[in-house]
């Protein structure tokens, strides 16, 4: 719930989906940060885990079904439209082949080559807090 002047809130769950040395990142294909780059997930629903939220989301966005590992950390970031609160999570493809249904693209990233794409505010702290 939000007063008047303030932003809404929107709790959402990421997922760093890991290959070996190398994890998932998608790039937006909708809304005010089209282009920008992110850890697949999205909202968590009343009633939802942030991990079954995440199962739930990756899933829907890229056909696929990933095993949900330990929590990799937490952000809490202020973008001008909203606030977010994101719980991130480690995590590994069961099935499917992240097959894009929403996302403009998508990219295998090694440690070394997280720097070469434009990310999101929220998932750069996080990446920050992860790897400095």
């Amino acid at each position: 719930m939000t007063m008047e002047n303030e932003k809404k809130i929107i709790r959402v769950a990421a997922g760093i989906i890991r290959d070996g040395d190398r994890c998932f990142a998608t790039q937006r294909g909708y809304g005010p940060y089209r282009d920008k780059w992110e850890f697949p997930g999205g909202k968590i629903e009343n009633g939802e885990t942030a991990e079954e939220a995440l199962v739930r989301e990756i899933r829907e966005e890229l056909d696929t079904e990933v095993q949900v590992e330990e929590k990799a950390g937490h952000v809490e970031y202020e973008y001008p439209e909203f606030y977010v609160s994101m719980d991130c999570f480690f995590c590994h493809v069961v099935s499917g082949n992240l097959r894009l249904k929403e996302h403009e693209d998508a990219k295998w990233l090694t440690r070394e080559e997280l720097g070469s794409v434009d990310w999101l505010p929220s998932d750069r702290i996080l990446l920050k807090e992860l790897f400095g």
